[in-house]
C-alpha cells in the first residue's frame, strides 16, 4: 500500500511560463522552423554518416503531408515546430540505418516474427501498464524507449560499457520531464519502459504520436483515407532488424492506433494474438486531454484546451468506429476484448486469459516476475491527477455520451465519473 497524492493542474488554460518553458517555446536559434522534404532528408543523411539510400519512395508522400500539416498549425510555437522537425530528421536517419543494414545483411528479411502479442486500445485505457507488465516475461521481445529512439545504433558501445543510446534517451526525456513534472503521474518516460511500436512506423512516414504534438487535420484526413498495410509491412522489417540485432523473435507490441488498423495488422501478422482494451471514452478523454493539454505549454501559444478537446473527440470517435468496423478481422481463437473495469478489478485473471490465448506457458518463475511488477508499480504510484473535462475543456459530457452510443452498445464498458 502507498499513500496517493492528488495533483491539481490549475493553470491549464493559462500556464505559468517559466524561463525554461519560454526557452523551449523559442527553440534553438541555429535550427530552422521550416524544412522542405529535400532539406529534411539532406539533414538525415548528414546525421546518418553520409548514408543516402532511403529505399522505396512511398514514404515521401506521407512525409510531405506531415510537413505541410505542421506548417499549417498556427498554434505551434517556433520551438514546438523545431522539436517536430528535429524528430523527423532523426527518424529519417533511422530509416537510412535500417535500409543500410538490410542491404548488407539481406538474410534479415527471412527472420520470422513469431506469433506476436499485439495490444490495441484507446490512449489512457491501460495499454501502457499492460505492455510493461507482460514485458517482465523475458521470453517476449519488447521495445524499450531507448531502442525506439534509435533502432539501429549509430555509435557502437565499447566492450563492457552500456549502450550509448540509453544515456542519450535519458537526457532527452529527462529534460522534457523537468519542464512538465506532473507528466510522470500520467505517463512515465523512463528509458527502460516499453514504448509503443508505432515508433517503428515513423521511418515510413506513419506515426500517431506526431498527432499528439500538433494539430494536423490535413494529415488525419489523408491518413484515414489511405491503405496503411504497407506501413505495417515496414514495421515488420524494423522488427526483423531489431530481432537480428538482439532477439528473441516473439514480440510484444502495443499502440493506440492499432484499434483502427486491425485488418492491416491481421494481414501482416496473421499468427498474432490480439488483445484489445476497452474503456469509457469519456474517462479516456478526461485523461488524454489533460495529459496533452499539460504538455502543450512546452509547444503551443495559446494552448487552447477547448480546441484540443474538439480535435480528440473526433479522433477518438474515428478510433472507435475503426475498431468496430474491423473487429471481425480477428476471430475468437486469436483475440480478447478486455473491459478496463474488469482488468483493474482482477489482473490475475487477465494475465491467465492472455497466456492461455497466446499459448505461452505461465511458469512459476514468470508468474512471480509478473506479480513483482504489480507490487512495484501500484496505480497512481507518482500521484493521481485530478481531471476536469467539463470546465477546462468546455465539453458537454451528456452530449458526448450520446455521440458515443454506438460504442457503448457494442462493448460493455462501465461509465466512469
Amino acid at each position: 500500500m502507498h499513500d496517493t497524492i492528488d495533483l491539481f493542474i490549475d493553470d491549464m488554460a493559462d500556464p505559468v511560463i517559466t524561463p525554461a518553458l519560454q526557452a523551449a517555446r523559442n527553440g534553438p536559434a541555429d535550427f530552422p522552423d521550416h524544412l522542405s522534404l529535400d532539406e529534411l532528408l539532406k539533414r538525415a543523411t548528414a546525421e546518418a554518416n553520409g548514408l543516402s539510400d532511403f529505399g522505396d519512395d512511398e514514404f515521401r508522400e506521407r512525409m510531405t503531408i506531415i510537413l505541410q500539416s505542421w506548417d499549417e498549425d498556427q498554434g505551434l510555437t517556433r520551438g514546438g515546430r523545431i522539436v517536430l522537425l528535429q524528430h523527423a530528421v532523426k527518424v529519417m536517419a533511422n530509416r537510412l540505418m535500417i535500409e543500410d543494414l538490410v542491404k548488407r545483411h539481406p538474410e534479415i528479411l527471412n527472420i520470422a516474427i513469431d506469433r506476436p502479442i499485439i495490444i490495441a486500445g484507446l490512449p489512457r485505457s491501460g495499454t501502457t501498464h499492460l505492455v510493461n507488465w507482460l514485458a517482465r516475461d523475458t521470453r517476449l521481445r519488447s521495445l524499450e524507449l531507448w531502442e525506439a529512439e534509435e533502432p539501429v545504433p549509430m555509435q557502437l558501445a565499447s566492450p563492457g560499457q552500456p549502450d550509448p543510446r540509453i544515456a542519450k534517451t535519458a537526457a532527452l526525456w529527462g529534460s522534457f520531464g523537468a519542464l512538465v513534472p506532473h507528466l510522470a503521474a500520467m505517463h512515465g518516460m523512463e528509458v527502460s519502459l516499453i514504448e509503443e511500436d508505432n515508433d517503428c512506423m515513423y521511418m515510413d512516414g506513419l506515426g500517431q504520436n506526431w498527432e499528439w504534438q500538433a494539430r494536423m487535420p490535413r494529415w488525419i484526413d489523408y491518413y484515414l483515407a489511405i491503405d496503411r498495410t504497407p506501413c505495417f509491412r515496414y514495421e515488420k522489417k524494423v522488427l526483423q532488424v531489431m530481432t537480428w540485432l538482439r532477439g528473441p523473435n516473439r514480440w510484444l507490441l502495443k499502440a493506440p492506433h492499432h484499434m483502427e488498423n486491425l485488418a492491416p495488422l491481421k494481414a501482416v501478422f496473421p499468427d498474432a494474438t490480439m488483445v484489445i482494451t476497452h474503456r469509457d471514452p469519456i474517462a479516456v478523454l478526461r485523461s488524454l486531454t489533460t495529459m496533452l493539454g499539460y504538455c502543450d505549454r512546452t509547444r503551443r501559444d495559446p494552448v487552447d484546451p477547448p480546441g484540443l478537446a474538439r480535435l480528440w473527440i473526433d479522433r477518438i470517435e474515428a478510433l472507435l468506429r475503426g475498431c468496430i468496423a474491423q473487429r471481425d478481422a480477428w476471430g475468437a481463437d486469436q483475440s480478447i476484448d478486455l473491459m478496463f473495469h474488469d482488468y483493474m478489478a482482477d489482473q490475475e485473471t487477465v494475465m491467465r486469459r492472455i497466456y492461455a490465448m497466446s499459448g505461452l506457458d505461465l511458469t512459476p518463475d514468470v508468474e512471480a516476475s509478473l506479480d513483482a511488477y504489480l507490487n512495484d508499480n501500484p496505480r497512481h504510484k507518482h500521484g493521481k491527477v485530478i481531471y476536469d473535462l467539463e470546465h477546462t475543456f468546455d465539453v458537454d459530457v451528456a452530449a458526448l455520451r450520446d455521440r458515443f452510443a454506438f460504442y457503448y452498445e457494442r462493448f460493455p464498458v462501465k461509465y466512469e465519473g
